[in-house]
């Protein structure tokens, strides 16, 4: 007779969500970060790179919005 076993990846997808979720979290920080640094060192171009900044941190959290929602 053979033994069958059966795994619930669930909470393997549960802590995949999570991880990506701080890794969101990091990188995000890391735009604001360098962007209020490049802000200080350029301020004529403060405009442009809040712009851009706006746009990337955007572009991050719409990745989460996509590993979270392929979860389900």
């Amino acid at each position: 007779m053979l033994l069958e076993t059966t795994m619930d990846f669930g909470a393997f997808a549960a802590i995949g969500a999570g991880l990506s979720a701080i890794g969101a979290g990091i990188g995000i920080g890391q735009i604001g970060g360098k962007a209020l640094e490049s802000m200080a060192r350029q301020p004529e171009h403060s405009r442009m790179i809040q712009t851009n900044m706006f746009i990337a941190a955007a572009l991050v959290e719409e990745l989460l919005f996509l590993v979270l929602l392929s979860r389900y």
